[in-house]
């Protein structure tokens, strides 16, 4: 399918998207936080937080801002010339950063009669059923004491495997997105948007607007920058579009913006025609399917023949065991794993009824088989269609 992208997008539209914008998520990059020298631009979190002030100010409207920063704020305060590369540096550089970085946001937030709190998160928090909800409920209790919560990854105490399943705050942001079930989100980068060629090209165009994300719409994500210095982040527009794939199939739209551009948010909030923007597909996805298909990561997968392939994603029924003809990963009953087809694609996840162990060896088997071969029969499906999520679009075909 060829992405269809607009110039523009009609002002009265995205003026519902933002109306419709409580809670509203707004993501912050590194590149939009830091000077040229990689040291904290203390101006800049002023900006940011005094343009969420304004677009909160005589509403009702609730504000996350995920913030990137801490790392680059500690690269600068120990003034090395680029990012480590080694775990415990990247985290020496995170906790030395991370202080300094919600400080100036807490000033900012003050001159407004505001205070920011800090929220830290790991992929555990993100995997575990009870932790998610917990943070969600906690960021809802901020809301009420009319705090802002500065959400970040816990860069400090987080281990390889974990910065691997988040991902980064690109991703987090979306996770945090879907658990508030936020309408809208907004990622502040250091260009206009999506462009249709190299930002750094004169003759590159912003792409107003991106229906769906697609192989097309990837390729257009170059890593090309305006601004030069030293190396602070690990994004870049492929980890923005990834991110914006994931909100967006849950039903919240996404804009990609320009985050150095002044009052940017507050235009947006306007309904302005600024940057990229990706509306949210199809309908909104129930609360625990957001979590299942968008949020915790799986940690096996099973692969499916073509006709359990179109019972799950084009008649919503749940998986059969005979429809299973691979098994991946080690995994336990309960546990989140990735449904893939023939070619490898990941069409689902979902919360298996059997370990891999069993799983292995009942797949291909009919339903009433399953007694013989493991010498009980608990269940009759290996992933119940109530415990499933679609993660990508079916084929129409």
């Amino acid at each position: 399918m060829e992405p269809v992208v607009t110039p523009n997008m009609p002002d009265l539209v995205r003026q519902q998207l933002a109306a419709d914008a409580d809670p509203l998520v707004v993501k912050v990059g590194t590149r939009c936080l830091a000077k040229p020298d990689g040291s904290l631009d203390e101006e800049q979190v002023l900006q940011i937080a005094e343009q969420l002030v304004k677009i909160g100010a005589g509403t009702t409207r609730h504000v996350v801002l995920v913030s990137s920063g801490a790392v680059g704020a500690g690269i600068g305060l120990l003034k090395l010339t680029e990012r480590p590369t080694d775990l415990p540096s990247l985290q020496a550089a995170a906790a030395i950063g991370q202080s300094h970085l919600i400080e100036a946001y807490n000033r900012a937030f003050q001159q407004h009669g505001l205070l920011a709190a800090q929220v830290l998160m790991t992929a555990d928090d993100i995997n575990d059923r009870r932790r998610y909800l917990n943070l969600r409920n906690a960021i809802r209790a901020l809301f009420e004491y009319g705090a802002i919560p500065i959400v970040n990854e816990n860069d400090t105490v987080r281990t390889e495997e974990l910065a691997r399943t988040v991902g980064d705050n690109d991703q987090l942001a979306a996770m945090v997105t879907n658990a508030l079930s936020a309408p809208l989100l907004i990622i502040l980068t250091d260009v206009e948007g999506l462009y249709d060629g190299d930002p750094a090209d004169e003759n590159s165009r912003v792409i107003g607007m991106v229906e769906s994300i697609d192989e097309k719409t990837t390729g257009l994500a170059v890593t090309g920058t305006k601004r030069g210095g030293p190396i602070l982040s690990k994004g870049g527009m492929q980890s923005k579009l990834e991110a914006a794939q994931i909100a967006t199939h849950a039903g919240e739209s996404v804009i990609l913006a320009n985050g150095r551009r002044p009052n940017v948010l507050v235009d947006l909030m306007a309904g302005e025609p600024l940057g990229t923007l990706i509306p949210g597909q199809g309908g909104r996805v129930a609360e625990r399917k957001r979590w299942i298909g968008f949020a915790a990561q799986p940690i096996g997968a099973l692969t499916l023949d073509a006709g359990a392939v179109r019972a799950v994603e084009k008649k919503g029924k749940s998986l059969l065991p005979i429809g299973v003809i691979a098994v991946t990963g080690i995994f336990d009953k309960g546990d989140l794993v990735s449904l893939i087809d023939e070619s490898g694609e990941e069409l689902a996840r979902g919360l298996t009824n059997y370990d891999s162990t069993d799983m292995t060896k009942i797949l291909r088997q009919p339903s009433e088989a399953i007694a013989g071969l493991l010498g009980r029969s608990p269940y009759s499906v290996a992933v119940h269609r109530n415990d499933l999520a679609l993660v990508r679009d079916p084929d129409p075909s």
